[in-house]
């Protein structure tokens, strides 16, 4: 004889009903993330630099670590200018997030710039090194040398740009009339220098970069010492508080630099808007900290990204979703 089952009451199977769907709605939750949020979905956009810059090779690298977080998701790298095309991408429309100095930031929220109360922060990256790049026998010992001289300033919209004007004025030159401005960037001005188009250029970026490296196999060169300028930049408005003296590694540029270079360091940002989905924004700002190990095997300035630092992202405030990662204790 068939063994008999037990007969449930319509209040014990209401209540077993509901305790498996509870049991069904906890599965799903923890099954569509590690964290149990839903994982964004759609398309994003990261403004990063020139395709020979820090920048790009951060963002292409960032790029695959969200396709692997984030597989919902579908991200662009777009190219630009440098931080002050990337601020304008960002409040455009055209870029959801971007890479920009602290000190382009703040230039741009002080001058009332569109839409600049509505910049927010997701993380402090690394830092910038300026860079005063002459051949090795030139006579340009610091900024007030370049009088006269045909300098690469940065293409116009760039974060170079806005610190090559500072670093002159900051030298006592007028970038109009003491010098010849030669508005390129970091994909020309090697080779412009290489063959004589320019005396000397400038150069904002992460230790090291490619494009300096190459340089220095092709001829001799040599970096001008720039922190004795900290003081003075300083004094030339709201971005200036954001530069720090700094010290070049030798191991930056083995071969080209023998000893240790004194310049000038600002950090990066990972910058949005307050109109970015918060959910995403706690996404993107989680995979930044994780991935910094893989990327700064590649790109060695990334191994500065640090979470115990990431949260001091002066002048910007935390964007709401980016808060929300630092205080949920799920690295």
């Amino acid at each position: 004889m068939a063994p008999r089952i037990p007969h449930l009451g319509r209040r014990r199977a209401v209540q077993a009903s509901a305790v498996t769907a509870v049991l069904c709605a906890l599965l799903a939750w923890w099954l569509v993330t590690p964290e149990g949020t839903p994982s964004p979905s759609g398309r994003m956009s990261i403004a990063t630099g020139t395709p020979s810059g820090v920048y790009a090779k951060y963002g292409a690298m960032l790029k695959d670590d969200l396709a692997r977080d984030l597989p919902a998701l579908e991200v662009r790298v777009r190219h630009s200018k440098g931080s002050v095309d990337n601020l304008r991408q960002v409040m455009s429309g055209e870029a959801d997030f971007a890479i920009a100095t602290a000190d382009a930031v703040a230039t741009y929220v002080d001058e009332g710039s569109p839409g600049g109360n509505r910049l927010r922060a997701c993380a402090r990256l690394y830092d910038d090194y300026i860079h005063l790049v002459v051949r090795k026998g030139a006579p340009v010992r610091s900024v007030r040398d370049l009088k006269g001289l045909k300098v690469g300033v940065g293409a116009d919209g760039s974060g170079v740009q806005l610190i090559a004007r500072r670093m002159l004025t900051a030298g006592g030159l007028d970038f109009e009339r003491d010098v010849t401005p030669v508005k390129a960037g970091i994909d020309t001005l090697p080779g412009m220098l290489r063959d004589g188009g320019v005396d000397a250029f400038f150069w904002s970026g992460g230790l090291p970069t490619t494009s300096l490296r190459r340089l220095g196999t092709e001829i001799p060169i040599r970096f001008v010492p720039l922190a004795d300028l900290t003081g003075p930049l300083r004094d030339l408005g709201p971005g200036g508080r954001f530069y720090r003296a700094a010290v070049m590694p030798p191991d930056a540029y083995p071969g080209t630099v023998t000893e240790a270079v004194k310049t000038v360091a600002v950090a990066n940002l990972l910058v949005t808007t307050d109109r970015t989905d918060a959910a995403l924004t706690e996404g993107v700002t989680r995979t930044v900290i994780r991935s910094r190990d893989r990327i700064g095997q590649v790109v060695h300035a990334a191994q500065l990204v640090d979470l115990r630092t990431a949260v001091f992202t002066d002048p910007l405030p935390l964007h709401a979703g980016a808060r929300r990662y630092y205080v949920s204790g799920k690295p």
